[in-house]
């Protein structure tokens, strides 16, 4: 299907919130791809589509994205069915560089952190500008599609009562924002440093992992990086220091962004409830993993620490409340289903 013959194949490590098998094939003298190769029934054909015609449109207007490599056949997403199972199959270009964990968080030596952290804004602001003049053909879901009280109400377990009324509330309250052009439109929906790679010879940044991509407030991605750079800071045991220290990165973040795409100055207000919201797609998505791996639900402690934070209506992850630990960062007492 895509010529892929003489390629050095290998699977790539999955993790446990992995909804897709993926290999990466080397091949001297050509370009390095990913193949990704989907398994579950939880997205269809449509949903597949809206993705990579996203993705494809972003690299073609300039956004740092890892293209979508055609097939032979020319299509973007290819299908097997096997034993009465449809595959749904795609391939990309590699991304140059690589993710900062596997350069053990170090960043490009002799230049400062906050290069990075620019960076992270600014090519999050030319995919969210890109987006503002983005008309799909196969569209994806939008947020409230998914993230609905019939859907909570099927996922959550009943013996989390307390959860699903806080569930509920924070939905009540996103239904209050904005959905206008300037605010609200395709996102990445889970942008963070694992998935994205780093360019250390000049900085640049590809993005790719667009999988969870969808229409949502342009604030969402945001709050997810201000989560992203708690890592730099969690071993800090003083509140006040920990939070001067995500006001200097995020204001960074900010400076990077409003380089590429104008920013409603209302909504960075929503923050906190776009954090909220990133919260509460953490806790969703945990559910579903057990439940796609046919696993009863149960919560860890990370998981119980951010039902706690939820329950409690605790702000910012926690991140500046007592019930954070620096020694045992996002983790709270395990709680029985």
């Amino acid at each position: 299907m895509y010529g892929l013959a003489g390629y050095n194949i290998k699977p790539v490590k999955s993790h446990k919130r992995g909804r897709n098998v993926v290999y990466t094939c080397e091949k001297e003298g050509t370009g390095a791809k990913i193949l990704r190769i989907a398994f579950l029934n939880d997205r269809s054909r449509e949903d597949f589509l809206g993705e990579l015609e996203y993705v494809r449109y972003l690299f073609e207007h300039g956004g740092s994205v890892s293209n979508v490599v055609s097939s032979r056949k020319g299509n973007l997403l290819e299908e097997i069915t096997h034993n009465h199972h449809t595959f749904f199959v795609c391939l990309f270009e590699k991304a140059k560089g690589k993710m900062l964990v596997d350069n053990h968080y170090r960043y490009r030596e002799g230049v400062p952190i906050s290069e990075y952290n620019y960076n992270c804004g600014k090519v999050l602001g030319t995919l969210h500008q890109l987006s503002k003049g983005y008309a799909p053909v196969h569209s994806r879901y939008s947020f409230f599609d998914k993230y609905n009280a019939e859907y909570i109400g099927k996922l959550i377990p009943g013996s989390l009562p307390l959860l699903k009324e806080k569930l509920l509330g924070l939905l009540k309250s996103l239904e209050g924002l904005d959905t206008d052009h300037e605010s609200f439109g395709m996102i990445h929906f889970d942008y963070n440093d694992g998935n994205y790679s780093i360019d250390f010879d000049t900085g640049q940044i590809t993005v790719y992992d667009f999988d969870n991509s969808c229409f949502g407030w342009y604030m969402f991605d945001l709050a997810s990086i201000w989560g992203n750079g708690m890592g730099w800071i969690q071993s800090e045991p003083d509140a006040g220091k920990r939070e001067k220290f995500m006001e200097d990165y995020f204001e960074t973040v900010l400076e990077g962004y409003r380089s590429e795409t104008r920013m409603d100055p209302s909504m960075l207000n929503k923050l906190p409830l776009l954090i909220q919201a990133n919260l509460m797609e953490g806790i969703i998505d945990a559910f579903e993993v057990m439940r796609n791996n046919g696993e009863e639900p149960e919560c860890d402690e990370e998981l119980s620490y951010y039902i706690k934070c939820l329950e409690d209506d605790i702000p910012y992850f926690g991140f500046f409340h007592e019930i954070y630990s620096c020694e045992e960062p996002f983790e709270y007492e395990k709680r029985n289903i």
